[in-house]
């Protein structure tokens, strides 16, 4: 399967790295965002049915301060396993938060729900994330059908069948001398995509003679009769990141933003049938003062191009064909 790599992704950020580990034969994978040296991070949870671990940390009100890691990953609840393999790779390397003669990796992680592509039965382990920060680095970041965004599809409002695949994307701006926002989004919602700038739909439910219908309008249509099996099976999670310095309150605000550019983008976003969750980490290490109107702005703009990125960039697998197969 042909590899596409993001040259201007969120590894642009200095000192984040990007590792995958992509199951294809099984539709699945995990993806780590790594910072050695510790980011100040925030979270904002607003899908009804999300699977997560260690958010609660990230909490203004909460006394962590520095992460180390954050995993993304598919396999639903039983894909959080992922995280413990990233805890232990940091730990091997001495990368934590220091509490006496240990070190303790902070590492939050979301999942997406990829079970029904292909198979149930295989969902990522420990050592699937063990094996994604041994791939990490700083440098391009492949995109598509790869790490937690192996098994993603959007557009299931027809059902599974007349979905299309979409994958993992990235983008990144920089607003001033050095100052830069970016963001990872995996995407993989029961709700289509489309283009912010055109409101053209890039990946919605397929009719039967092909064509792809507007999510909203199909959703909102009288006519609409809702597929039997519409389970809590849709996501769509990512990392916002900056090098900016930011306290914990503005890092949270950093993770709302990145809510807007997922609700330009994925339509209608956080409905019942998706547990949407978005990260965000700051580095600190952007000397000046960052303002935070523009870096709202700006990270809306990378998450939304990410996700679009995510589906363009993606290849068909388990019988979902992608937008780029179809010749759009």
């Amino acid at each position: 399967m042909p590899e596409t790599i993001a040259t201007d992704g969120i590894t642009r950020v200095p000192g984040i790295e990007v590792g995958h580990y992509t199951d294809l034969a099984n539709a699945t994978g995990c993806t780590v965002v790594i910072c050695r040296r510790g980011a100040m991070g925030g979270v904002d949870v607003r899908g009804n049915f999300p699977a997560t671990r260690e958010t609660d940390m990230l909490s203004p009100t909460k006394w962590d301060t520095q992460i180390h890691a954050i995993t993304l990953t598919g396999g639903s609840v039983y894909g959080l396993d992922a995280a413990s393999g990233v805890v232990r790779y940091l730990a091997e390397h001495s990368i934590g938060l220091r509490v006496g003669m240990a070190r303790i990796p902070r590492v939050p992680a979301a999942v997406i729900y990829d079970l029904a592509l292909v198979t149930h039965k295989v969902r990522p382990t420990a050592e699937n994330g063990y094996a994604a920060c041994e791939n990490a680095s700083s440098g391009p970041v492949p995109e598509g059908t790869v790490g937690a965004g192996t098994g993603g599809t959007a557009g299931k409002l027809l059902g599974l069948e007349r979905a299309m695949k979409s994958g993992i994307g990235t983008a990144s701006a920089e607003l001033e001398d050095g100052l830069i926002a970016a963001a990872l989004v995996v995407t993989n919602p029961v709700g289509g995509v489309n283009d912010p700038h055109t409101g053209q739909v890039v990946a919605g439910p397929r009719t039967e003679d092909g064509t792809m219908r507007d999510s909203i309008t199909l959703l909102t249509s009288p006519d609409f009769v809702p597929p039997k099996w519409l389970p809590q099976s849709n996501t769509t999670i990512g990392v916002v990141a900056t090098n900016a310095r930011l306290t914990k309150e503005e890092v949270n605000r950093l993770a709302s933003a990145a809510h807007d550019g997922l609700a330009l983008t994925v339509r209608p976003a956080h409905l019942t049938h998706d547990g949407d969750t978005m990260f965000a980490l700051a580095t600190g290490a952007y000397a000046g003062q960052a303002d935070m109107t523009r870096l709202c702005a700006a990270v809306a703009r990378c998450t939304s191009e990410a996700i679009i990125r995510s589906v363009r960039k993606a290849t068909g697998l388990g019988g979902i064909p992608a937008v780029s197969e179809l010749g759009r």
